[in-house]
């Protein structure tokens, strides 16, 4: 089985966040897929079966399976596009009982995602000792999201895991108003068994919903400060998170497995 390996949301190799593809004609057992994340100790090896003029596509991290990822359909996306059907512009993906369609706009690669309904939650004790400071706001969807007033908190902010793992939501996000870009954010998911995920896709459908509210803005400019560093380009259309990046291949590889 062939599989590739792309950098999502950056064009340059060794930035941005890598992702494993597998393009399969049929589907293998979940325990494969999840042994290969595994083995390929990614935060997102994504596996996509083409049925009709869709794919169907699944992600899993080294810790299970999720339902949905940002930089992993980008990756996907860009695959297709470049690898297997080149006269393509757009890609449909299916996913359980819905879909998204990922277009190819020059350089960049433009996903649809549903915004989460962010609630606003009370700051706890708890929190506070994870986070090493008070944060300015919080709110929870499927993801806690942490809103600081000082960007360098979360450009040198160093996560405790352990104490992270046992917040509510599924990932942490934590993010501040950017100065050279509207906001700046980063996300660690322990849970998943991913230390800090380097640019997440997902994430910004929590953090955009929230910027653009604050900032007054449909489309703002989004940096994940990360170690690799990545950017996303976003806007926010009534329940819709539209985001684009860039993408560029790192490996080509065939997986020596028996389906």
């Amino acid at each position: 089985m062939k599989q590739f390996v792309v950098d999502a949301f950056t064009d340059e190799v060794f930035k941005g966040n890598p992702a494993a593809v597998c393009i399969m004609d049929d589907w293998i057992s979940e325990e494969l897929m999840q042994n290969i994340a595994i083995e390929n100790n990614l935060s997102e090896t994504s596996f996509a079966v083409k049925q009709g003029n869709s794919y169907t596509i699944r992600w899993f991290t080294p810790g299970g399976e999720v339902d949905l990822c940002g930089h992993a359909t980008l990756a996907t996306a860009f695959v297709i596009l470049n690898y297997y059907e080149e006269e393509r512009m757009e890609v449909h993906f299916r996913m359980d009982n819905t879909s998204l369609i990922v277009k190819q706009k020059n350089d960049l690669y433009e996903m649809e995602f549903p915004s989460y309904d962010l609630k606003k939650i009370e700051i706890t004790e708890e929190i506070i000792d994870a986070l090493g400071i008070k944060p300015k706001e919080i709110y929870l969807a499927r993801d806690l999201l942490c809103i600081f007033d000082d960007v360098n908190y979360v450009i040198n902010f160093k996560p405790n895991l352990e104490k992270i793992e046992k917040l509510d939501g599924l990932l942490l996000h934590i993010s501040a108003e950017g100065e050279k870009t509207d906001c700046v954010s980063r996300s660690f998911a322990p849970k998943l068994n991913i230390a800090e995920d380097p640019v997440c896709g997902s994430g910004h459908c929590h953090i955009v919903p929230y910027w653009t509210n604050v900032l007054n803005k449909t489309d703002i400019i989004a940096y994940q400060a990360s170690a690799r560093g990545g950017t996303l380009y976003c806007s926010l259309r009534k329940d819709k998170v539209i985001i684009s990046g860039k993408a560029t291949l790192f490996s080509e590889s065939k997986l020596n497995i028996e389906k």
